[in-house]
């Protein structure tokens, strides 16, 4: 009896550290779903919105210009934020904010990508902390969950003219 009470224990043990790395891997490696917070995305993500994240974009050096992402905060390693890439390694980006008269520029360092918040006037990005290491990237948002009725894949850019061509 101890002998099929011990086997039964095991093999739950067995099962349970098994289901558990294949949720970290599906976690870690292919995406998971955010509840995001905060008006810095606004009005393409609103508070409390829910989206999915995919992780493997990251991990294949696939982000692009345009794309969401999910971000270690440079300032609180903690938390993560929701920013759009303005600009990639070696991009020119427009460092000022939208209301400075004189505008300045700056060219993204290597390994690094330049974060802005569509909602300019209320978000704290990279025009605060600076450019951001590409290893801080947790994710790509592509797919906005809830509320239902704005269910599907996110739209473009409000700011579309803060993205630089030369």
């Amino acid at each position: 009896m101890l002998r099929d009470v011990l086997g039964k224990t095991f093999r739950f043990l067995g099962y349970t550290v098994q289901y558990g790395c294949i949720a970290h891997c599906a976690f870690e490696y292919l995406g998971g779903i955010v509840v995001c917070s905060g008006p810095s995305m606004e009005p393409t993500i609103q508070n409390s919105d829910v989206v999915f994240s995919e992780n493997l974009s990251r991990h294949f050096y696939c982000i692009r210009k345009g794309d969401i992402v999910i971000v270690k905060s440079p300032n609180d390693p903690k938390s993560n934020i929701c920013k759009r890439v303005i600009g990639l390694e070696g991009d020119k980006v427009c460092t000022s904010n939208p209301s400075d008269f004189l505008k300045s520029h700056s060219y993204v360092p290597k390994g690094h990508v330049w974060l802005e918040g569509d909602n300019l006037r209320n978000s704290t990005d990279s025009r605060c902390y600076g450019p951001v290491p590409y290893g801080l990237i947790r994710g790509r948002i592509c797919l906005k969950l809830w509320p239902l009725n704005d269910f599907g894949f996110l739209r473009a850019s409000p700011n579309g003219h803060r993205f630089l061509d030369d």
